[in-house]
């Protein structure tokens, strides 16, 4: 049985390297920014058109919203709106596009009805401040190194990870898995790396397929079988908000920004920050 599972590693990135992937995640967002200028630009200007009474016809040409169509418009411009495009890896501009593509398509479905759940809004143009850097591979040299403490992307080269990836290694050794792509994303204040693989599994068999339990799902506890036995309730929210108001209080004893006198947060500020969460800044500052 083949099913989908992501492996996710944090990273220990030189500074050199960092500079790499903040300019890769740079790239991502240029080519989705300038694509979705122009699908804005060509929509309004058909729009524009049509109150002229223009027939359909002879209306300027529709861009279209595939992957293919918007990396074909990207290629045909990219010399002028990018002329240092040859310093990353095509896959950051692939890796915008293909996050316009489907912003499109969810927010066309949407309107049409295709789509259930909330309505999506028209994708939003990524902010260098605001947005979350990040980077996808799929093709190129992606591998494990063997000694399982580092990863080789395409055009970043091999990356140090900060734990063993020994679990996935060992898939990849034994042919049980294939890994179809790799992200490269800073979240919480450091940059991690999550592999999506395509793992063989053997199907599971019931060591007793006729046996019969009953199972009533309560509050104090999580779950009560008929054998006697008390599942208990992890409690994960209590947990969370309890780590919440600790690390709260932690914030609240550092010096943080300040507009009116315009001092800057300090580097303990910062750290405990990104423990907190990066949308969790308070006073409205935007997240790094």
């Amino acid at each position: 049985m083949k099913t989908i599972q992501a492996y996710r590693f944090a990273l220990d990135l030189s500074p050199a390297q960092e500079r790499a992937v903040y300019a890769h995640a740079g790239a991502a967002r240029v080519a989705h920014n300038w694509a979705l200028a122009r699908v804005k630009a060509v929509m309004g200007q058909r729009a524009a058109e049509r109150t002229y009474g223009v027939p359909e016809e002879l209306l300027t040409p529709s861009l279209s919203w595939s992957l293919a169509g918007l990396r074909k418009a990207w290629n045909a411009a990219k010399p002028e709106v990018a002329p240092w495009w040859t310093e990353v890896s095509k896959e950051a501009f692939n890796t915008g596009l293909d996050a316009l593509a489907r912003g499109l398509k969810n927010w066309a479905d949407s309107r049409s009805g295709k789509r259930s759940g909330r309505p999506v809004g028209f994708p939003r143009f990524k902010s260098r401040r605001r947005s979350t850097p990040s980077v996808r591979f799929t093709t190129g040299a992606i591998r494990v190194e063997p000694d399982r403490k580092h990863v080789v992307l395409p055009r970043l080269g091999r990356l140090k990870l900060h734990e063993s990836a020994r679990k996935l290694a060992r898939r990849l050794d034994d042919g049980a898995a294939r890994i179809l792509s790799a992200t490269v994303r800073r979240d919480g204040g450091r940059w991690c790396v999550a592999f999506l693989v395509e793992i063989d599994r053997t199907e599971r068999v019931p060591a007793r397929p006729k046996s019969v339990v009953g199972v009533d799902v309560g509050i104090k506890h999580l779950a009560v079988l008929s054998t006697g036995e008390l599942v208990a309730n992890p409690r994960y929210l209590a947990a969370a908000q309890q780590r919440m108001r600790t690390l709260g209080r932690s914030l609240s004893r550092k010096a943080g920004p300040d507009r009116r006198t315009g001092q800057r947060a300090s580097k303990r500020w910062e750290r405990a920050v990104a423990r907190l969460g990066p949308r969790s800044r308070p006073g409205g500052e935007p997240a790094p």
